[in-house]
């Protein structure tokens, strides 16, 4: 029951927010490529730093942050009103009463699935974002496909990689419990559930910028 519910919550979590994971780092890739060319433009810095730079900022910053602030608006209100429905239908009483750990059937399977799929987003996101500026920067831009491929290679940490799956998997725990949280103790009726859903976004956001800051802060002194 607990298996087949994880892999419902992954499917949902995973191939519902894969599209608009993948069109917002598209453009995020882009818009930093063209952003790094315009600042470079006139100076004594190689173009293919542009690679470098598009590359670094996606996998240490903006594929799991942007990922997680997006999925916490996505995931995270969708399950807040899930389970603060069932609470206000009673639903999760009635379960309590047939002596059902509501608990850990309503929230522990979202939380192993968004832990183990919104790693893989947000590395499907990283992927989509370097092409995004490749597409920004080769075809419509001044820079050549070799040097962008050689800016992508150039003075390549393995542990960035590592410093994004970390910031992930903190970031899908924070927005998923929050989210149950806010849906598992609402209180009163439909209002009081919209209020909940948006504090569900809400302080998802702001905990995964102050996660972001602390994690940042940790592993690069």
């Amino acid at each position: 029951m607990y298996w087949k519910e994880i892999i419902r919550q992954m499917y949902d979590i995973g191939v519902g927010s894969v599209t608009i994971v993948a069109l917002i780092a598209i453009f995020i890739g882009a818009v930093s490529a063209v952003q790094f060319s315009y600042q470079i433009g006139g100076s004594f810095i190689p173009n293919y730093y542009i690679g470098y730079i598009v590359r670094d900022m996606t996998i240490i910053e903006l594929a799991p942050t942007f990922t997680g602030l997006v999925l916490a608006g996505k995931v995270g209100s969708n399950m807040a009103s899930e389970i603060g429905g069932m609470r206000q239908k009673e639903h999760i009483d009635a379960m309590e009463v047939m002596g059902v750990n509501t608990a850990s059937y309503l929230i522990m399977p979202k939380l192993i699935a968004a832990v183990f799929i919104i790693p893989v987003l947000v590395c499907i996101g990283a992927f989509v974002s370097i092409i995004g500026g490749y597409i920004a920067s080769v075809p419509f831009g001044d820079l050549s496909h070799v040097d962008y491929i050689k800016g992508l290679r150039s003075f390549f940490e393995p542990f960035n990689v590592t410093m994004m799956l970390i910031k992930a998997v903190v970031f899908s725990f924070i927005l998923t419990s929050v989210s149950c949280y806010q849906g598992f103790y609402v209180e009163g009726g439909s209002i009081e559930l919209g209020k909940a859903s948006t504090n569900a976004v809400v302080v998802s956001d702001v905990l995964i910028l102050l996660a972001d800051y602390i994690i940042a802060l940790i592993l690069t002194t």
